[in-house]
């Protein structure tokens, strides 16, 4: 299994930006989060959520690349097969058709990337600047305002209803506490 200090030097070694790592440490914060709240691998889920977007500053204007530049990098390292894999051959299927969604880590992926951005946004709009400040109630009421964070696609968070069969006020909390709690890695 693909460990998390192997995940980090492969995102280290391909992702240079620096609010691009920050996005992955918080999907694989709230992916850890997850997977503890619905009974599977924290560490599996952490690794996926850290890695999702590996090669996204290679392959952010070949959509059709995304994803598929990081699992070479796992086959070289000898990792061709597995959760992770499919996870992330499912995670651009709109541009790759690699895989379809199928079980909850691949949908908790789904569902939180977007998730973690948006509360990112949320907290910048605080007066300090600082994701201690964020409350829940801050979040939905600024997920009500469609025009903040418009790029932000809540269809796709609001499925963890249906695919996690965790309640969508419930979701926020499990991301936004994670977050909470990894603030410094975060740069919030």
């Amino acid at each position: 299994m693909l460990t998390k200090d192997q995940a980090l030097e492969l995102l280290h070694k391909h992702t240079l930006n620096q609010n691009l790592r920050r996005h992955m440490f918080a999907v694989g914060v709230t992916m850890k989060a997850l997977a503890q709240k619905l009974g599977y691998d924290p560490q599996e889920w952490e690794v996926l959520g850290l890695l999702h977007d590996a090669d996204w500053e290679e392959t952010k204007d070949k959509p059709n690349e995304h994803t598929k530049h990081t699992l070479n990098w796992l086959k070289e390292i000898g990792i061709s097969e597995g959760p992770i894999v499919h996870a992330l051959m499912s995670h651009n299927r709109k541009f790759t058709y690699l895989a379809e969604l199928e079980g909850k880590m691949e949908w908790a992926l789904e569902t939180c990337d977007e998730l973690t951005g948006f509360i990112v946004a949320v907290t910048l709009v605080m007066p300090d600047k600082k994701i201690a400040s964020v409350k829940i109630e801050s979040i939905l009421k600024k997920w009500k305002t469609k025009e903040f964070a418009k790029a932000v696609d809540r269809t796709q968070i609001a499925q963890c209803e249906e695919k996690l069969k965790i309640p969508l006020h419930e979701f926020i909390q499990i991301s936004l506490s994670a977050m909470q709690n990894h603030h410094e890695e975060l740069g919030l």
